[in-house]
């Protein structure tokens, strides 16, 4: 066993939890008499593998950000050798705009702890380590408890998966982060469960082949393993009846997904809707509108990174398809962030690169000097103390860092890159209207000769 991993006791807690605010948490006795652990139950009937090929077969596609196929991404670990192989569960939901993991452990973390399980039998991975954002208090304490029940009722624990179904043992640990967006990114993430600081790791090798204390490691999103039950329980044919085939020629979008709604709208929340809804149909028949009754200018589609939907694009399908219909970096966590037709979009570019200069590890330096340039720029714009000059600056500067250019480790950049150069392509008269038409004389460059 590595250094410094928690003992978790194995004290039976009292459901459903005191909360604070009187909001229900399901707790295993509810969540069984509901169907809870059945899919778990089916799982442990079938060959790991088979369950392998049934998530890379649902085409289920991470809901963390990526969308990269989960089940294509277990195939990625070598095979089983003796030592140890790690699942990370990422709820390190850090992206501005994104407030969806925190509902499924708020109320229903055993939903989310029969996907873990069922994905460690299916990988082999005997050890999970639940990774949650440092600001989520009251949702570390939730799973923490339900975590000490799943073990109390001989779901985890060293007499195998579900009181001994399973001669395959998994322990599950909860590990908080210090609240660095930069977690976030996997490798990242894995960097602070062993203890160092939270910098990302050069690629290859990859986590699947060396990843957490140099085994073989799956990352996946909370959302993402709470899908896996239910693709399990009810199988293909029900699983892709949700959700919708690509409309461009690439993978297709299945399932439902959640999606959290923020900004100018009448009634913001988390809604469950088949991937493939309009983002019209989203904000007026489940938020009830635009509030105010004002008119839409635009949508970050699902965390800042993404960047935005401008306003003639009020009707795109919220699917994986949405980067290269609309010229953004793809759907991400699919939470938008609307805004209305009084909103300043030169403060909302603002706002984001302050965000990303903040955030930056400083590990690579385009990104370190990069993020506080952008953001530099864009205050003096906002000031109305730029020149055309700094604005054709600032889309230089934003398109030569990031993964895509070959610049950084990681895609905080590209984050940066897309968030800035669409609100500036989509809204580009409120940036040219804050910056003065003239050119600057060069009479530093000739004194100098």
């Amino acid at each position: 066993m590595p250094l410094n991993e928690p003992v978790l006791t194995k004290r039976i807690p009292t459901w459903p939890w005191s909360d604070p605010k009187g909001r229900h948490i399901v707790g295993y006795d509810e969540f069984v008499s509901t169907g809870g652990y059945r899919a778990l139950d089916k799982a442990l009937s079938m060959q790991p593998q088979e369950i392998v090929q049934l998530v890379k077969d649902a085409n289920l596609r991470g809901r963390g950000g990526a969308g990269f196929s989960a089940g294509l991404k277990w195939t990625f670990l070598p095979p089983v050798d003796g030592g140890r192989r790690y699942l990370c569960i990422n709820c390190d939901e850090a992206e501005p705009g994104t407030f969806k993991d925190r509902l499924l452990v708020d109320f229903d973390p055993h939903q989310v702890l029969e996907g873990i399980a069922i994905a460690c039998f299916a990988c082999q991975l005997d050890t999970a380590y639940f990774f949650i954002r440092g600001e989520y208090h009251h949702q570390a304490k939730v799973m923490l408890k339900a975590i000490e029940e799943a073990y109390a009722k001989g779901v985890f624990g060293k007499q195998g998966l579900l009181q001994g179904k399973s001669k395959f043992a998994v322990e599950c640990h909860l590990h908080r982060s210090a609240g660095a967006y930069i977690c976030g990114e996997e490798t990242g993430l894995l960097e602070a469960i062993e203890g160092k600081r939270g910098w990302p790791r050069i690629k290859p090798p990859f986590p699947a082949v060396k990843g957490l204390f140099g085994r073989p490691t799956i990352i996946n999103n909370v959302e993402t393993l709470a899908a896996v039950a239910p693709i399990v329980e009810h199988g293909l044919a029900w699983w892709k009846q949700l959700g919708c085939e690509s409309g461009i020629g690439g993978a297709p979008s299945y399932g439902p997904k959640l999606m959290g709604v923020s900004g100018h709208v009448t009634r913001p929340g988390v809604y469950e809707c088949d991937l493939g809804i309009p983002l019209s149909t989203l904000v007026n028949t489940h938020c009830l509108g635009m509030r105010h009754g004002k008119k839409f200018k635009g949508a970050i589609a699902g965390g800042v990174s993404m960047g935005i939907l401008g306003p003639d694009q009020f009707d795109a399908p919220m699917d994986f398809d949405i980067g290269r219909r609309c010229d953004v970096l793809g759907l991400g966590t699919a939470c938008p962030t609307v805004f209305d037709e009084d909103t300043d979009m030169v403060a909302v570019a603002r706002n984001i690169a302050r965000f990303f200069k903040n955030e930056s590890c400083g590990q690579c330096t385009p990104c370190r000097e990069g993020a506080g340039w952008i953001y530099k720029l864009i205050s003096r714009i906002e000031n109305y103390d730029a020149t055309s000059k700094d604005l054709d600056l600032l889309l230089e500067i934003a398109t030569s860092m990031g993964l895509t250019p070959g610049t950084t480790i990681c895609g905080l950049a590209d984050g940066n890159n897309f968030a800035i150069r669409t609100i500036v392509s989509k809204y580009r008269s409120e940036f040219e209207a804050r910056v003065k038409r003239v050119s600057i004389p060069v009479t530093l460059a000739s004194s100098r000769g």
